[in-house]
């Protein structure tokens, strides 16, 4: 058994169809499987759920706060600074909140960080340290 994996991240969402269309404009193709309650997104790897908050909070049986956290961020790394800078700014235009601009930071990359329409942080960061292999996954040391 493989225990060091992620197969699927799921994100509650108050509005399945604001989601779908924030997701859709930072290029995002929404895979097939998908309804009326969840649409799931094929990364490599594992898959991205977007999912109704009342369904969610139903589906694991206790109340879901009404916004996130924050205790968590995703990311998605790139392998310029350029490339941190268009994805950030699409996100803005997608409708994202910005949190930190993209700046070099301490550990020697750059990065910066927004929150999607139900307020999930995503980190876009170029590591210098880091490259990508032939089919584009994150290859480094952790």
């Amino acid at each position: 058994m493989d225990a060091q994996r992620v197969t699927m991240v799921t994100l509650a969402v108050a509005d399945l169809s604001v989601s779908r269309t924030f997701y859709e404009q930072l290029g995002w193709i929404e895979a097939e499987v998908g309804n009326d309650d969840i649409a799931f997104y094929k990364l490599r790897g594992l898959f991205l759920s977007l999912y109704r908050r009342e369904k969610l909070t139903s589906d694991i049986g206790m109340p879901i706060k009404k916004r996130a956290t924050g205790a968590i961020t995703l990311a998605t790394n790139y392998a310029s600074q350029a490339e941190v800078d268009a994805a950030f700014q699409a996100a803005l235009d997608a409708g994202a909140v910005a949190i930190t601009q993209p700046e070099e930071v301490f550990w020697g990359g750059y990065s910066g960080n927004f929150a999607d329409p139900d307020g999930h942080m995503w980190e876009v960061a170029h590591n210098p340290f880091w490259s990508f292999d032939g089919d584009g996954y994150l290859v480094g040391e952790a």
